[in-house]
């Protein structure tokens, strides 16, 4: 680190540590004061030293002041925020739990909400702001003071509004916790109204829309990106296509982030000098640029961010030297989190902020080393995305325990095409109104790198092993952490902190402390490695072949498979395309002959991006619209049939006889319209029951088309709504439970297990189990999980 002048490293250390524990005082049951007054009084305490301590305690004071003051600011804001952001209207409102008159504004474009897309289908949610509300009364209350945030979900209007539009309507408000940047959660079935933006932002609306459009038209993967890649509109890209670009780390170049910024800025600083511009001059202009970029992407939050991360960049150059970076950055993070102290808890900033840290002091050494070894051009080429992806893993091990492995080649691959796609979709969006012809060409331009970044993300996809497990939590942070200082002393151990060689600068660490290195290394990555892919290799050994039913573990969702003399038949395909490719993979089947899709939630529907091309007929229930035409389509696209089912359709899987015995004809599509099929083999029976409800159920046992089965697939995860009577009556051995852990449902309830446990079945949980293989036998049901040992189940 020498070379940098790291003095605010504490102090923003300290702010960003304030704003965590003061966004969740109230959760935690502290009073939201606690933490802004320690804060506070540590720097009364620190000041009372520097006034009449010792001189030989003053620097340390002064430093104690610095830190405590950055942390005092930060939660002193984030009080003033909590206390503030229940207003009596708005509470009285939430408490009622009827519907009231909301005016909402924006504060970022309405997305579609993905978190959940079986709750929240054909809907947008978007940061907003209250601004108004109509009490019970019929009185429109205007909201001044502190602005009371919200989280809006609605259902998808045309046109949808846009960034500083006003949406009013009914909805039902309810609080959130305070660790939450929203203090209230709106929802709405129907949009009253909706208010245009001011004309500072307005403008950008139609553009943004045509733009678009525009490169829809463009068609495939690379017209769904170019927006992306451009302004950060990725309202265009597919669940498969995003999925891929998190699997290939390459979703930072479908929003706008650091990456664009820097794109924007480097360009006006490149023409700036070009010019003749001095060095000033360049990151004015560049200053300049940025801020018109600001206003076309709109400022949200993520744009802010990423904004201030390419200030500190150029303020950097401002100072001709990268040791300027450091400090800048620290006040910048310290500013931000004054100004909104929920950035402490927010992943999208502290992914920022690593990425940012990263280039400013690993870069330069980074590119010294490779230089030993590689064109110096190259080497800085090597080194950028080498040394963000470093910085930002411990962050990326937060939210997903894994290691990429594929994500520095695939950033490598991508970094020629990211900015010729940015730069020139950036230009066809501005002459779209103006030189409607030249915008096209350039969008055009902007298409073929857009579509070589999404050709590397879908060929990373199906690369084998893309990742690699790791601890969670803090743990897997700390161990990558040390790991990654490790390898640092080892590899600029004979480097200077601008690449110079030991010859010319200073000597490398002592060997003793480059052993230390070495072993950390070997024992922080061997070990969670071993941990994570020995069980992995145990289970793949020991996993049976002559399965009949398995049971995939695709999360919160139903994956179910069964296979008779050789043909195999899946039944809905869970959340996500990449865990049922996993799944299937596990399962080692690479063709599906019969695929069954009980009904269109995200749940069953979501993973058939993986069956692309290896299914040959689809059964269905009544179709939804959107729904189900996102699900059919990659399908349909590759050439596999599809047939609508009602109860009496009947046909054969090798030599079992299956019957859809759910739903009637004319039913509406729901949880209550799921296929019900029942399989029987000369081995073994069994039924899968979708996500029917209670009623349903009830009704389907009345029907008396059900007969005994040996394993059944519980309905809805295990939820309560299940009926005791039809699992009484089908006597199963084995009941399957698809189904997540830690899933915020409660899934499966106590009334599911008990209703399974009364007839003497064993439940088989993919949360428990991992995948698990049934294999029917003389003497019983013999059953294989991924986490557990071989058993037999009740015979």
């Amino acid at each position: 680190m020498r070379g940098h002048d790291l003095r605010l490293l504490a102090p923003a250390g300290a702010a960003w540590a304030a704003g965590w524990w003061a966004t969740g005082a109230t959760e935690a049951g502290v009073p939201t004061w606690v933490v802004p007054a320690a804060a506070w009084s540590t720097a009364l305490v620190a000041v009372a030293i520097l006034v009449r301590g010792r001189s030989v305690v003053r620097g340390a004071a002064a430093v104690l002041l610095t830190v405590a003051s950055a942390a005092g600011l930060v939660a002193g804001s984030a009080w003033v925020v909590l206390e503030q952001r229940h207003p009596l209207s708005v509470a009285t409102a939430a408490d009622s739990r009827a519907p009231v008159l909301v005016h909402v504004r924006l504060d970022a474009s309405p997305r579609p909400a993905r978190a959940a897309p079986w709750d929240e289908g054909g809907r947008l949610r978007a940061a907003g702001t209250l601004i108004a509300l109509e009490a019970p009364d019929g009185t429109l209350r205007t909201l001044g003071g502190v602005p009371v945030r919200v989280s809006l979900s609605m259902p998808e209007i045309d046109p949808a509004p846009g960034y500083g539009s006003t949406v009013v309507a009914r909805a039902r408000l309810s609080p959130e916790p305070g660790s939450s940047r929203a203090a209230y959660r709106a929802a709405t079935d129907e949009v009253a109204a909706v208010e245009a933006a001011s004309p500072f932002v307005a403008w950008t609306h139609p553009l943004r829309a045509s733009f678009a459009d525009a490169a829809a038209g463009l068609g495939g993967d690379g017209g769904a990106l170019v927006p992306g890649l451009a302004i950060g509109d990725t309202s265009r890209v597919s669940e498969e296509l995003e999925a891929a670009m998190t699997t290939a780390s390459l979703t930072h170049l479908t929003a706008v982030s650091g990456a664009n910024c820097a794109i924007v800025t480097a360009a006006a600083f490149w023409f700036a000098g070009l010019a003749g511009a001095s060095r000033l001059g360049r990151v004015v202009a560049a200053l300049v640029a940025l801020g018109a970029f600001v206003a076309l992407v709109t400022p949200e939050a993520s744009v802010v961010r990423a904004s201030a991360m390419a200030v500190v960049v150029l303020v950097a150059c401002a100072t001709a030297r990268a040791a300027g970076g450091v400090p800048a950055l620290s006040a910048a993070v310290i500013v931000l989190l004054a100004i909104d102290p929920w950035y402490a808890r927010d992943a999208g900033f502290a992914l920022s902020v690593c990425a940012t840290a990263g280039l400013v002091l690993l870069a330069g050494p980074l590119t010294g080393v490779l230089a030993r070894w590689m064109p110096r051009t190259l080497a800085a080429v090597v080194a950028i995305p080498a040394a963000a992806q470093i910085a930002c893993q411990p962050v990326l091990i937060l939210l997903e325990p894994v290691i990429a492995l594929y994500g520095v080649p695939a950033n490598l691959l991508a970094a020629p095409a990211a900015p010729i796609a940015t730069i020139a979709g950036l230009l066809g969006c501005l002459l779209l109104p103006v030189l409607p012809s030249v915008a096209v060409a350039l969008m055009q331009v902007a298409w073929v790198p857009a579509s070589w970044i999404a050709m590397l993300a879908r060929g990373v996809e199906t690369l084998p092993v893309p990742g690699v497990a790791w601890p969670e939590g803090a743990l897997g942070a700390g161990l990558v952490i040390v790991a990654a200082a490790s390898w640092v002393v080892l590899a600029f151990g004979s480097t200077g902190t601008a690449g110079r060689s030991v010859d010319r600068g200073r000597a490398g660490p002592r060997p003793i402390v480059r052993a230390v290195a070495a072993t950390l290394l070997l024992t922080c990555t061997a070990v969670p490695l071993g941990a994570a892919a020995g069980p992995a290799f145990v289970a793949a050994a020991s996993r049976p072949g002559d399965w009949d039913v398995w049971q995939c573990d695709v999360g919160q969702g139903d994956a179910v498979l069964v296979r008779v003399d050789g043909s195999v038949m899946l039944i809905d395909t869970g959340p996500e395309a990449s865990a049922l490719d996993r799944c299937l993979s596990t399962a080692g089947v690479d063709r599906v002959d019969l695929l069954v899709i009980t009904h269109w939630d995200a749940d069953h529907a979501g993973g058939t991006g993986a069956l692309g091309g290896r299914v040959g007929t689809v059964l269905h229930g009544p179709l939804d619209g959107a729904r189900s035409d996102r699900a059919l389509e990659p399908l349909v696209a590759a050439g596999a049939g599809t047939v609508e089912v009602v109860a009496g359709r009947t046909g054969t899987l090798g030599g079992a006889q299956w019957r859809v015995v759910w739903p009637r004809p004319g039913a509406a599509p729901g949880n209550d319209a799921s296929v019900v099929l029942a399989l029987a083999s000369p081995e073994f029976r069994a039924v899968f029951l979708g996500d029917l409800g209670r009623d349903a159920q009830d009704a389907l046992r009345r029907a008396g088309t059900l007969e005994r089965a040996d394993i059944v697939k519980v309905a809805h995860h295990g939820s309560a709504d299940q009926s005791a009577e039809l699992t009484r009556s089908l006597d199963p051995r084995v009941g399957l439970i698809g189904v997540g852990a830690d899933n915020g449902y409660g899934h499966p309830t106590d009334a599911a297990l008990d209703a399974l446990a009364a007839t003497g079945a064993t439940a088989v949980r993919s949360d428990l189990a991992g995948h698990a293989a049934l294999r029917v036998e003389d003497d019983g049901i013999r059953l294989w999980t991924e986490r557990g040992a071989d058993v037999a189940a009740p015979p």
